[in-house]
């Protein structure tokens, strides 16, 4: 059971970003209100995907609306995402790690297989700013952030902000 009223965006380092979240065992009225809780997070974040962990709930689960609308908000829960394709390196950035933009390199294609809030299976091909969307939140339910991506370039052009965060989750 998700306690929706404790759901708030979680910031990097915290552990629940860095685990492999579990299973959605029943879609409920409860992971219905946990999506509607996801999207005002995405909204109020100005983010076009928004996975589970990021709310602070180990769930594989995530929103992608590529508008931010609601009306545009496609839920997948329990997903697989397998990458096809060539490859692009692309600059991204991630609600939980803020102030950081990093160059990541990610497939121009993906294929998606989940459950819809309604319990249906369904399967998808996807190119561009979804197919990296699709991976960007597959990475997050499999424990990853755009930090695990980063080279080590990436990381001492950004260690200030990552000291800050790290800084930050400590004194919480």
């Amino acid at each position: 059971m998700v306690e929706i009223d404790k759901c708030k965006i979680t910031h990097y380092p915290a552990d629940v970003l860095g685990k492999k979240s579990q299973p959605v065992e029943q879609i409920d009225d409860n992971i219905r209100l946990f999506v509607d809780k996801m999207y005002e997070l995405m909204r109020q974040n100005k983010g076009v995907g928004f996975a589970a962990p990021q709310a602070g709930v180990p769930l594989r689960m995530f929103i992608i609306s590529l508008d931010g609308s609601r009306e545009n908000v496609k839920v997948f829960i329990n997903p697989t995402v397998t990458p096809d394709g060539a490859f692009e390196t692309i600059e991204e950035g991630c609600l939980s790690v803020p102030g950081i933009y990093t160059k990541i390199r990610r497939y121009k294609r993906a294929k998606v297989t989940a459950t819809d809030l309604d319990g249906n299976e369904f399967t998808e091909e996807a190119e561009g700013l979804y197919a990296r969307a699709l991976q960007h939140e597959y990475d997050h339910i499999e424990g990853m952030t755009i930090i695990n991506r980063m080279g080590q370039a990436a990381k001492i052009a950004h260690r200030r902000q990552l000291k800050k965060l790290n800084e930050k989750y400590e004194n919480q």
